[in-house]
């Protein structure tokens, strides 16, 4: 990946940080300030996708993430955003969303997050046998203090807590 030079690496950040102030409408107008021809790059698509998900437009969201996957296939973070946005987005679900990590963990199969969300997006099917497998795969990749924390705060999961919390 070519790097982003200045000053659409500064635009970029500070569209992250005008984000992480929870300041989204001073993030989206920094966006603009992104040349046309780095407005594709996949840091610009990062800052871009991660503005979309605060707005909850997960359509647009869904849009930027395969822009993610085509410009950085090799990017475990633009699999997990598509994941993420089509779950939300009233073209995908569930469903749809577990089939786009299925293919992700073929791709990066020590990535605790993409194990992680497929134990969350399993329990939420209620299939809980195989929530727990990927659930302590995660935990083998991630380490299990930081995974077991991660879980006892998301509800995603709450059907399994009282079993994470004896672990």
């Amino acid at each position: 990946m070519k790097e982003l030079q200045p000053p659409d690496s500064h635009h970029v950040a500070a569209v992250l940080g005008w984000l992480g102030l929870g300041m989204v409408a001073e993030a989206k107008d920094e966006i603009t300030n992104i040349s046309l021809t780095n407005i594709s790059h996949p840091l610009a698509l990062e800052a871009r996708w991660q503005v979309a998900a605060h707005e909850k437009n997960w359509e647009e969201a869904l849009e930027i993430a395969d822009m993610e996957i085509r410009a950085d296939p090799v990017n475990p973070g633009a699999w997990l955003h598509r994941a993420y946005a089509l779950r939300r987005a009233h073209v995908g679900g569930l469903v749809a969303a577990w089939g786009v990590l299925s293919v992700a963990v073929k791709k990066f199969p020590e990535e605790s997050v993409i194990a992680y969300n497929l134990a969350c997006y399993a329990c939420q099917m209620k299939d809980l046998d195989r929530a727990r497998e990927w659930f302590f795969r995660a935990m083998r990749i991630g380490g299990k203090v930081e995974i077991k924390k991660m879980a006892l705060a998301d509800d995603d999961l709450e059907p399994l807590w009282a079993e994470i919390q004896k672990l």
